[in-house]
């Protein structure tokens, strides 16, 4: 019975309805849906509702549909649906034949709209929104009925027939709900559901010139599908009561039932459709999948795997209350998962040139380096070592504070791979900047073993200068510079992090990366984790961009908590 117990604690709210669901006979199958409305882009708040719907789904062994809710055909492109259908394959899942679109319903919403009328159940308004707005009342204040609420049926069948036929211009009448002016829910306060709309749809053409609303569409559709579970975020808790209405009034045989869990919100993040529109619209960011981007294409983009994003929204879990979650959280899942795949490769961004005297000048060989310490199978390479090499002008200082264990006059630090060597002396130009170190090597110490045992605190990753490939790489950083964005300005523009994109001019790279393939997951040592860009790499000529530093705060913070 505690084996039970402990196995009930661990199911999420939504899981545990399911499960007495199943338990009691209501259903003996799963089948939940995700719903986006084609009219953008979708984000990483949209990644958590597909991993909760398909992933459901998937563990009760029943199935997901993915249906367009294409009603507003003004804002809706093919653009849109198609990558919503590759985000939601990137993620790893996949709806078989349950591709389905509202505008498959239309003639079915059209009847059940003509039955509201008969039986009482909807008018025709010809109110303007403005009124309709006026008339709605106030959270305090009730509603009051529309001129038109008590229109004889068959004067609201003839007058929507015409709607219908589009002898009205846009906004002279809509389809309204008839449930209740006072209803303290002004989502029960006779919505809308159908309004006038000219405008040619992309699936249907000009076949419709009315167009059902999302809160009268979106419960039908479901019953249509046989959806068990229809789950939404929050903010349509209040629109709970309008789906049963409708359902129960369409007296459709099969009752969807809606649950609510909380939307996700990352700091350092906006989720609005409407603002990411913006930023793409007037250029603050490059498109869509614009790696700084939360979109679904533009975390792909950066290099963030789907399976870090499954992990994270597995982990960030399912509530009842909203919460904003910690970017660093997002971040520390996409840093598991590239250390176990991301082999190590070496890379020098802002190089400074090391002649190591001793060493012959025609002389090149070949160290081992293992790609990735984390992955067994994951073999080695050789890399080039020369006379000539390039290491981080980070990692010398002529005049090094007491902690710094890198190369300076007189210290002797390791080479990656490879030796032990000794700086001699700076070379500078004529306005004091340096531009090479000369030093020595020790013969005797490559891969960093030595007969005399002797340890240096200091290694510095470098590329073979004659070998290395020289390009630019890409560092990404944060959209926004603030946790909340807008919160203290006003506006979430004048948080914008100008420094979130930086091209780094001349990095040198080890030769194998010039035939890196788009697409591929990397560790440049001691730099970050990176990606070579599959929208701006040609064939020889792999862009990288940087997915994630190093360093990881959350798992800092993980550890501060624990101790």
């Amino acid at each position: 019975m505690a084996e039970n117990t402990e196995e009930k604690r661990s199911l999420n709210f939504i899981e545990r309805i399911i499960e007495d669901d199943l338990a009691s006979g209501k259903h003996d199958h799963i089948v939940t849906r995700f719903p986006p409305e084609p009219n953008g882009y979708l984000h990483i708040g949209h990644a958590k509702s597909i991993c909760l719907n398909f992933g459901t789904a998937e563990k009760y062994g029943g199935r997901c549909h993915l249906r367009f809710d294409d009603t507003n055909p003004e804002k809706e492109e093919m653009e849109y649906i198609e990558s919503i259908q590759k985000d939601v394959r990137w993620l790893g899942f996949d709806w078989s034949s349950h591709l389905y679109f509202a505008s498959d319903y239309f003639q079915q919403l059209y009847e059940i709209a003509l039955l509201l009328i008969r039986k009482g159940k909807a008018y025709v308004d010809s109110l303007t929104p403005e009124q309709i707005r006026e008339y709605r009342g106030t959270l305090t204040e009730p509603g009051r009925p529309s001129p038109d609420r008590d229109r004889p049926v068959e004067e609201n069948l003839e007058l929507f027939e015409r709607m219908k036929q589009g002898e009205f211009p846009d906004g002279t009448y809509v389809l309204r709900a008839k449930i209740d002016m006072a209803s303290p829910n002004l989502n029960m306060r006779d919505p809308a559901l159908y309004r006038i709309k000219h405008a040619s749809h992309p699936r249907t053409g000009d076949a419709w010139c009315i167009y059902p609303m999302y809160d009268y569409t979106h419960p039908l559709s479901d019953a249509f599908e046989g959806i068990t579970h229809s789950l939404c975020t929050l903010e349509f808790e209040d629109h709970r009561p309008l789906y049963d209405w409708a359902t129960a009034e369409s007296e459709y045989p099969h009752q969807p039932r809606q649950i609510e869990f909380a939307r996700l919100n990352l700091t350092y993040t906006v989720m609005s459709k409407r603002i990411l529109l913006t930023l793409v619209r007037d250029g603050y960011v490059e498109s869509w999948d614009d790696p700084r981007m939360p979109t679904i294409s533009g975390i792909r983009r950066r290099g963030y795997p789907p399976e870090a994003i499954r992990a994270f929204s597995e982990r960030i879990g399912v509530a009842k209350s909203n919460s904003t979650v910690d970017f660093a959280l997002l971040e520390h899942c996409v840093r598991e998962e590239l250390n176990k795949r991301a082999n190590r490769v070496m890379a020098v961004l802002d190089p400074l040139k090391v002649i190591i005297t001793n060493y012959p000048e025609d002389q090149v060989e070949h160290v081992e380096a293992v790609n990735n310490p984390e992955d067994p199978d994951g073999g080695t390479r050789m890399i080039p070592f020369s006379r000539e090499l390039y290491i981080e002008r980070e990692d010398f200082m002529e005049d090094p504070p007491k902690k710094f264990f890198r190369l300076s006059p007189g210290r002797e630090i390791r080479l990656k791979h490879a030796y032990y060597i000794t700086c001699n002396e700076a070379i500078k130009d004529e306005s004091g900047k340096i531009t090479a170190l000369l030093c020595t090597y020790d013969p005797d110490s490559r891969g960093g073993w030595t007969e005399d045992g002797r340890k240096v605190k200091g290694t510095s990753h470098w590329v073979s200068a004659p070998h290395a490939w020289e390009t630019d790489v890409i560092i990404y950083d944060k959209l926004f510079t603030q946790e909340i964005p807008g919160e203290h300005t006003g506006s979430i523009f004048d948080d914008l992090n100008d420094q979130s994109k930086q091209v780094l001019k001349g990095c040198m790279l080890e030769p194998s990366l010039q035939e890196a393939e788009p697409g591929r997951y990397l560790q440049f040592l001691r730099k970050g984790y990176f990606f070579s860009d599959p929208k701006l790499s040609g064939p020889g000529c792999p862009v990288f961009i940087r997915t994630a530093t190093l360093k990881d705060p959350w798992s800092k913070k993980m550890k501060q908590q624990k101790s």
